[in-house]
């Protein structure tokens, strides 16, 4: 009796066994084939529910991450960079503004953690970056869908991956598709110490191309000199030695600038005309001087200069998403070679973002705020 009594308890139980070994199978072929679970997390995310002053709109709250299906991509984020059009997106006064509430942030790093069944591109492991702006990449993880991501080599900095997808990009397409320029042509730019300036001069030496490099005057004008000159700057010029007629002995070395780009705006970007060549080119991407750009009537008229604007989320509509991934790839390999290298950073962690902010605002401060996860 005692054995028909273990038997019937072995039938009894087997139906529960089989069922719980059909559900170990099917999520360990699951989690074999896609990688698609990953261990519930706390995600904590700076997100802005209205427009306005960063350091009263932002707030660091929790978030709930969304399953991963079919296309989706589970992303640990590694670094983000506070860039000015960050900034700019939070204060409402941007060209493209993400629906509220929105979590702040259009580019960085991370980590991909686990795809979905019909991810074709992508596996846990890779590094990943932001393939348009608007993303939201100032939290800890995310599930992002595959399209909205691009892969980069794990073999870069970690810095410089977080800082590819805006300012390289910008800064290598203003010098390549305005003005066909030629080994040993100048280029001329404001705001030189910038996330841009930084990249222009290391691709433009890269391009054997010379850069005439303007700065705002500050106490440590030396040392912010020599740090652009060792990143390959041929000339660093404050904006008032720019307006000196002792400038013009510098285009006794070198051709007059064909192209000039302006990040600045007013007086400054006056100023960059009045030094460019018969036809050339000024590119605006930008306008910290909050001032109209002026040009006078006689050097449009008499040197035939052209005005010209340049925004990165266009060129990426204008040209598409294979294209984009081809640039990246090209920063990359300038990166491998040791021509391209971060702007100088400054890491800190996603709950000190009020001191990240703070600094980002602030005047004169050429390291660059990376908040790190």
């Amino acid at each position: 009796m005692l054995v028909s009594q273990r038997l019937t308890g072995a039938r009894a139980r087997a139906p529960l066994l089989a069922t719980l070994l059909q559900a170990w199978c099917r999520h360990g072929r699951t989690t074999s084939s896609y990688s698609a679970f990953s261990e519930p997390s706390r995600v904590r995310a700076l997100v802005y529910g209205n427009h306005g002053d960063p350091a009263k709109v932002i707030q660091l709250k929790n978030l709930e991450l969304t399953a991963v299906e079919g296309s989706d991509v589970h992303v640990r984020m590694l670094a983000a960079p506070i860039n000015p059009s960050d900034i700019n997106m939070i204060q409402g006064n941007y060209g493209l503004l993400p629906k509220l509430p929105a979590v702040g942030g259009n580019e960085g790093v991370g980590e991909v953690v686990a795809v979905g069944s019909s991810v074709s591109r992508l596996k846990p492991g890779d590094w990943v970056i932001p393939a348009n702006a608007g993303l939201g990449t100032w939290r800890t993880e995310a599930v992002f869908s595959e399209e909205a991501l691009i892969g980069v080599p794990k073999d870069i900095p970690l810095q410089s991956a977080a800082t590819l997808g805006v300012n390289p990009c910008t800064a290598y397409r203003m010098l390549v598709d305005f003005e066909q320029l030629q080994p040993g042509d100048s280029v001329i730019q404001n705001a030189s110490n910038s996330g841009v300036g930084q990249a222009v001069i290391q691709i433009a030496s890269a391009l054997r191309l010379k850069t005439i490099n303007v700065v705002r005057d500050r106490p440590d004008i030396k040392k912010l000199t020599d740090r652009l000159k060792d990143l390959g700057a041929n000339y660093v010029l404050t904006e008032e030695e720019l307006r000196m007629p002792e400038t013009k002995t510098i285009f006794k070395d070198l051709p007059l600038p064909r192209l000039a780009l302006n990040c600045v705006g007013g007086k400054s970007s006056t100023e960059l005309l009045r030094h460019l060549a018969p036809g050339g080119t000024m590119v605006t991407y930008g306008g910290m001087a909050k001032q109209p750009v002026t040009a006078s009537v006689s050097l449009l008229i008499f040197k035939d200069l052209k005005l010209r604007g340049f925004w990165l989320s266009q060129w990426k509509k204008n040209h598409g998403p294979d294209e984009f991934k081809e640039l990246i790839l090209t920063l990359c390999n300038l990166i491998h070679q040791g021509q391209l290298t971060a702007p100088s950073c400054s890491e800190v962690p996603l709950q000190d973002y009020q001191q990240a902010l703070e600094a980002s605002m602030k005047p004169f401060v050429s390291s660059k705020q990376i908040l790190t996860m």
